[in-house]
């Protein structure tokens, strides 16, 4: 259950008021509206009202469960599969789970049309999901197919025994070659759509990072996740004044479509079932090796 006090007199529409403050589009937001998944001081309301200050807005926790997902033929490329789990590397540009006006083209919708055995712990809009990476962060990700074998991977995920690595290129050139970032990280108070190292609300989160190579103006680095917050690299890295390249949040600097510099490089874990110990890498999307090759 997310709430949200409306603190300053903002006579908005109360869709437009949501789509500027969260990680929701304008007409997801009004979807969820026609379907009193959001409530203005306990009361179902329609997208012509206008929030006041004071105002306490509640977003349901189920939000995900109003969409209605339909399987799409898209390819995936996938690096490993057994009975239990599925090892996908994801493209740049592709939306991991449907949600926040993103009802199509997602991983979820791929894997739909894929296969019927996927996990449904997460209930029906994140089949399969154990965990995330962002639209625009490439590589990596694990799927489960079952639920026992879910059950287990996100245990393992949550006692840290899942060893996952990213390849960044940031701006600036670090001096330090091995880095751990220990910062909390909560959502931002001044911008809902972004995450920030904050104590006010912030969970911790642990970053480890290892210089691989320095160009004139950038610094490419290896990034090992001790901890899975929102956004944790990208907003770890900008915290301590190297920000991803291309990153359009969380660097200032113009991006283009391609995304944040930012590739999950390297899975390790025991598959949940069999017991196998498995071992992942992938290598740079084409933007990104290209770019790296005109730095040398």
């Amino acid at each position: 259950m997310d709430k949200i006090e409306v603190i300053e007199e903002e006579n908005l529409r109360i869709d437009k008021y949501l789509s500027e403050r969260l990680e929701y589009s304008r007409s997801y937001i009004q979807k969820l509206l026609e379907q009193n998944l959001v409530l203005v001081n306990d009361e179902p309301v329609k997208s012509s009202y206008k929030v006041m200050k004071g105002d306490v807005i509640t977003l349901s926790e189920n939000l995900d469960e109003a969409l209605d997902i339909t399987p799409e033929n898209i390819p995936l490329n996938i690096v490993y599969e057994d009975e239990d789990v599925l090892v996908i590397d994801k493209p740049s540009g592709m939306v991991v789970h449907p949600g926040s006006g993103n009802f199509h083209h997602t991983l979820v919708n791929a894997l739909l049309y894929y296969t019927k055995n996927l996990s449904d712990c997460n209930g029906d809009a994140r089949p399969g999901i154990v965990h995330r990476i962002d639209k625009d962060t490439s590589g990596l990700l694990l799927v489960a197919k079952n639920n026992q074998a879910h059950a287990i991977l996100a245990d393992d995920f949550a006692h840290k025994r899942v060893k996952r690595k990213y390849i960044a290129l940031v701006k600036g050139v670090l001096k330090h070659n091995h880095i751990t970032i220990d910062a909390p990280i909560g959502r931002d108070a001044n911008d809902r759509k972004k995450m920030a190292v904050t104590d006010i609300n912030g969970k911790k989160a642990v970053t480890h990072i290892t210089v691989l190579k320095r160009y004139k103006d950038y610094t490419l680095v290896e990034c090992e996740l001790e901890t899975g917050r929102t956004h944790q690299i990208r907003v770890h890295l900008a915290y301590i004044g190297f920000p991803i390249y291309n990153d359009p949040v969380y660097n200032t600097h113009k991006a283009t479509s391609f995304g944040q510099f930012l590739h999950s490089s390297e899975i390790e874990f025991i598959s949940p079932i069999n017991k196998k110990h498995l071992h992942f890498t992938s290598p740079l999307p084409k933007e990104f090796a290209d770019f790296l090759e005109n730095l040398e």
